[in-house]
């Protein structure tokens, strides 16, 4: 049959979706062992869920991570990026719904059939150790577990893949080399950073007298007040002076470069303007991602603590103990989040030049 008759061939909804293999995919253990417990079946039907919707995030991270590696990244690369962002943050969201699916098994029903899972592991998927590697959680971020390598327990071929992939550039490497190539921090006359000093000490000093003159604070609270408010010697120091931030880098404490950072402040405060539109809900998927990839793991964490309380995991680990941990450390965007804290009211940015102003607008706009 030629590739053109195959084309037009008529298929079957069962053979399209290759349900007899799927469907057939579901073995207990406990039936096996003829001590069958009813709960298993939707243990591994979760899990074989969740393994189908990793792989699907896969499938976008690749094309995202496509677009990213060329030179040049035109609007219409970052409006696709963008939608395939907002499909995997809805991926996401049900994988955290799914966990309420799996919660309708009891703690009692899950020891049924729990001590045949031996030493099988939700540490040992390599699919979602695939999808933090790709979005860009690095090597040095991760938690041990059980002193172990995170990529010991797969394939050389798997473990090659996961290296290559950090070595090469993970979605956190090639965002911040596109924002490196933003072009308009220092144009033609106006310097950005320098705009944005003014008008971030303006706005210090306003707040600062707001609170000098408040009736309703006490000399104390006012005092605690104005030391929470900083000035660009606390917190706006790491993207008003570069040494600062480098420093803070080597440290650790930071991981998005200097210059890509003070894209992402510029991105953030003329979010407003036209050709920004799209580069900011990049930004904004970026954290809602890591937002959910956090709050899969917290929920993760909880349902194990309902299931097995302190318990040591099936693969050995601490459990709940564990996962909760990487519910707080394994943050891929930090950087993004913390660009919330230098971020200044609308009423005070420096107003743009014409020239650069036109340059952010539609064209068709602009010209008219």
């Amino acid at each position: 049959m030629s590739n053109e008759t195959k084309k037009y061939a008529t298929v079957h909804y069962h053979e399209y979706l290759d349900l007899d293999r799927i469907l057939n995919a579901q073995h207990l253990r406990s039936a096996a062992l003829e001590e069958p417990a009813h709960e298993e079946m939707l243990f591994i039907i979760t899990h074989q869920a969740y393994e189908l919707w990793f792989k699907q995030i896969i499938h976008e991270l690749k094309s995202i991570l496509k677009m990213f590696r060329e030179d040049r990244v035109d609007e219409s690369s970052i409006g696709t990026a963008v939608a395939r962002m907002q499909r995997i943050e809805e991926i996401l969201e049900l994988l955290i719904q799914q966990i309420k699916v799996l919660e309708t098994m009891t703690p009692l029903d899950f020891l049924d059939f729990r001590s045949y899972l031996f030493p099988a592991s939700g540490f040992q998927s390599y699919q979602f150790r695939l999808v933090e590697t790709m979005l860009g959680l690095s090597e040095e971020q991760r938690l041990t577990y059980n002193n172990q390598h995170y990529a010991s327990e797969f394939s050389a071929e798997q473990q090659d893949t996961l290296q290559a992939i950090e070595d090469h550039g993970s979605l956190f490497d090639e965002i911040e080399a596109w924002l490196e190539r933003t072009p308009f921090l220092k144009y033609e006359g106006f310097d950005f950073l320098r705009h944005y000093e003014k008008a971030v000490d303006h706005m210090i000093a306003e707040e600062q007298a707001a609170i000098k003159q408040s009736e309703y604070l006490t000399d104390e609270q006012k005092a605690q007040r104005s030391k929470m408010l900083g000035s660009t010697d606390t917190y706006f120091k790491t993207v008003l002076n570069q040494e600062e931030h480098e420093r803070k880098r080597k440290a650790g404490a930071l991981r998005l470069s200097y210059k890509a950072t003070v894209a992402a402040l510029f991105i953030n405060l003329y979010r407003d303007e036209p050709i920004l539109h799209l580069p900011f809900r990049l930004l904004v998927n970026l954290v809602d991602i890591d937002d959910k990839l956090t709050t899969w793991r917290y929920r993760h964490a909880q349902m194990v603590m309902r299931m097995l309380g302190r318990k040591v995991g099936t693969g050995g680990s601490s459990g709940h103990d564990y996962l909760a941990a990487t519910a707080a450390k394994h943050h891929i965007f930090a950087d993004l989040h913390n660009v919330s804290t230098l971020l200044i009211p609308r009423s005070a940015l420096p107003e743009l030049p014409d020239h650069l102003k036109r340059q952010l607008s539609f064209y068709y706009t602009s010209s008219s």
